[in-house]
């Protein structure tokens, strides 16, 4: 199944996305989508639920996101691009839960941003409570998977100390959704197509086939270090084709650009990048 928050930024309501592709009402029996409320929520009948009209704006599609626990260089040739090492072990580092918007927000660049870039990414939802999970029951513990990307602004990554954090955590660098999709409906999470483009120009192919840790792996390696509860998510590394490692010259976003990525089962995105502005943050 599908489920969605749909709505004006702090008024979402929770919605279930039916065959067709509409947005159904799940007002009547849930306040928010939250993964306490999936097992209820999938013995809904969509047909019985009153149909949201029009276009209305999608949020992020679950609620109750504790942390956002995020893999770097997590595919071989994107850790080439980056002149980087490949990893021996999954990369940790954390992005901020005030970095979530819709898939559809504007990402804004911060303040004296030169470097911002992108990153198209499968972000997994925990459904239970990890610690110490074994790979083989890890899959067990996904609530459902979503599309995000993780925008970044490569020189407050990179260039002031050792913690990727400042350059991932800015507001509006976590769009997630439209959707959170049902383990179910995706099937085998190793075998999704992934892409995005800048300006309508193709940046980013690939396959989470590719990805050097996979999900279950990922998981269970987390769980060692980090508690996941449920409701956390995990964003697991993006293909290559990032603005840091285009040649022969590097691309860095600036405003006006807009970004469209997409993910095979788990929907699209389309975020217009805008100037720093504090007010439209308050």
């Amino acid at each position: 199944m599908k489920f969605c928050q749909f709505g004006p930024r702090g008024a979402e309501k929770p919605g279930l996305v039916d065959a067709d592709g509409r947005i159904r009402d799940l007002s009547g029996h849930v306040d928010a989508i939250t993964v306490a409320a999936l097992p209820a929520l999938r013995a809904v009948d969509p047909a019985a639920l009153p149909l949201v009209e029009g276009s209305p704006r999608y949020g992020v599609p679950v609620s109750g996101v504790g942390k956002i626990v995020a893999i770097g260089l997590n595919y071989r040739d994107h850790a080439i691009e980056s002149n980087l090492p490949i990893p021996t072990e999954p990369m940790m580092f954390m992005k901020a839960v005030t970095s979530l918007s819709g898939p559809n927000d504007p990402v804004m660049l911060p303040d004296g941003a030169t470097h911002g870039d992108w990153e198209v990414e499968l972000g997994v939802v925990i459904g239970k409570t990890c610690r110490y999970v074994a790979e083989a029951d890890a899959l067990d513990h996904v609530a459902g998977y979503v599309l995000a990307n993780d925008v970044s602004e490569r020189f407050n990554q990179k260039e002031r100390g050792t913690q990727w954090s400042k350059g991932k955590g800015h507001d509006t660098f976590c769009p997630v959704g439209p959707w959170l999709v049902t383990p179910d409906e995706i099937g085998d999470p190793q075998d999704l197509d992934m892409a995005l483009d800048v300006n309508g120009q193709r940046m980013q192919t690939g396959n989470t086939r590719t990805m050097i840790f996979p999900v279950a792996e990922l998981i269970a390696y987390v769980s060692r270090f980090v508690t996941l509860l449920p409701g956390d998510i995990m964003i697991t590394g993006t293909p290559p084709g990032v603005g840091e490692g285009k040649k022969p010259d590097k691309i860095f976003l600036k405003p006006g650009d807009v970004m469209e990525l997409s993910i095979a089962k788990l929907g699209s995105q389309r975020q217009d990048v805008i100037a720093f502005d504090l007010d439209a943050l308050r």
